[in-house]
């Protein structure tokens, strides 16, 4: 098995590697599916192609916004803004400039999308 990744080359060979035992466990209704030894590979290619976008090729994971969750959760929950602007006690307008980025979060949004959404607390005070 490869042990680093030194070229564009053996990236693209390491990430077939993966795409096969993905497409193994997908055909074979899951994960599950795959031997010990397949699955140990598996997580073994993936931290070399982590490493490798990292440090190499430069991929930043996505960052995600606190706007981006909330928007996420309200089509989720089958809401409108005007509706989430209720149920946090709050006014559309605010809540509108907020998701559309008009206007930074401030501590009794952030409150409410923990409390009324169930977004981790750890997850906003990241991204304040």
């Amino acid at each position: 098995m490869i042990d680093k990744i030194r070229n564009e080359t053996q990236y693209k060979q390491v990430m077939k590697l993966i795409e096969g035992f993905i497409q193994k466990a997908t055909d074979a209704g899951g994960f599950n599916a795959l031997s010990e030894i397949e699955s140990e590979e598996l997580h073994q290619l993936t931290l070399l192609a982590e490493h490798y976008e990292d440090n190499v090729l430069n991929v930043m994971p996505l960052t995600v916004s606190i706007s981006a969750v909330v928007q996420q959760r309200i089509n989720e929950m089958n809401i409108t803004q005007g509706k989430l602007a209720e149920m946090f006690g709050m006014g559309s307008a605010k809540i509108s400039q907020i998701l559309n980025g008009k206007r930074q979060p401030d501590v009794p949004f952030l409150k409410a999308v923990h409390e009324k959404l169930g977004i981790d607390g750890n997850f906003i005070l990241d991204r304040v």
